[in-house]
């Protein structure tokens, strides 16, 4: 009997040894000195399945050779991701992000993006304003605006900010355009007021859309616009402009992150042109990972 129960402890020790080991990989801090795989499960913490980055991210897995060292990217939400980098940052612990700029993150934690040799992400970005065909004729005043409506990375993270500070959005966009009169009076300079008619506009629900989308849509209420906003993912969002179903989107990241999106409605909506430049997207890391550099590292180190 005594040694049955030897045995059977003995076994439970066994189970019980990886699952500790298990355990303490996810919460330690980096270690330089070993595999970075293994620390993190072989796993890059993404963010919404249907987000432009997450595909181009598949592609990353392939083109690198790093599915065939097991690595995976998880889905999850923006919300979701950067709560896990927020408690992975305060401990010092290795992760590995789908990342953008512009985004309150880069501001509020030391990231970097790792470099992309083979060039899959693409080259910087740029968010396009995207409106339906006959805009111009029905709503010229927003129309205009909206041709008009360009701003930069820190001007749209300064809202982004106090969005993630707990600030109402509308609040966070009410503030922005009472604090930078000359750049909104760019916008909506010799435009004449309106007297409710109504715009509706869509969006992807990123911080950084969420920041775009509510100034631009408290500009034209201040103009006199009834405007509606609504949050989609990134497909019925186009398809939205293309049907006539919304009047305009600010939120489309191009050339690459909405490519098929732009190619598969192609002719059915109007590109206004940029409304902020310099957007990137790539995996990212706290700079305490100092020796991962480039998404080569992730299977080299």
């Amino acid at each position: 009997m005594k040694k049955q129960k030897f045995i059977k402890l003995f076994l439970l020790v066994l189970l019980i040894i990886p699952i500790i080991s298990a355990c303490s990989s996810q919460t330690a801090p980096y270690n330089s000195k070993e595999k970075l795989g293994p620390q993190i499960n072989y796993t890059i913490t993404g963010i919404d399945a249907g987000a432009g980055v997450m595909a181009s991210t598949q592609t990353v897995l392939k083109d690198y050779g790093l599915e065939k060292n097991n690595w995976q990217l998880q889905p999850s939400s923006t919300s979701a991701m950067t709560s896990t980098l927020d408690k992975a940052y305060k401990n010092k612990q290795p992760i590995v992000i789908t990342g953008w700029q512009p985004h309150w993150m880069f501001t509020k934690y030391k990231l970097k993006f790792l470099k992309d040799p083979k060039n899959t992400y693409g080259k910087a970005e740029h968010i396009s304003t995207i409106v339906r065909k006959g805009l111009k004729e029905d709503s010229p005043e927003a129309y205009t605006i909206l041709d008009r409506f360009h701003w930069t990375p820190t001007q749209m993270s300064d809202v982004m900010l106090k969005v993630n500070g707990g600030m109402d959005p509308n609040k966070a966009a009410k503030e922005w355009i009472k604090n930078n009169p000359k750049i909104v009076q760019k916008w909506t300079k010799g435009v004449k007021k309106v007297h409710g008619k109504s715009i509706k506009i869509t969006y992807v629900a990123w911080d950084s859309e969420i920041a775009s989308t509510n100034v631009i849509a408290q500009v034209l209420r201040d103009q006199g616009y009834k405007v509606t906003i609504q949050a989609m993912e990134m497909q019925p969002v186009w398809a939205s402009i293309a049907t006539k179903a919304a009047d305009a989107t600010v939120s489309a990241w191009l050339p690459k992150t909405s490519a098929k999106f732009y190619s598969d409605y192609k002719g059915r909506f109007e590109d206004l042109g940029a409304n902020l430049e310099g957007a990137r997207v790539g995996l990212a890391v706290p700079k305490y990972m100092k020796n991962i550099n480039s998404i080569n590292d992730l299977k080299n180190k």
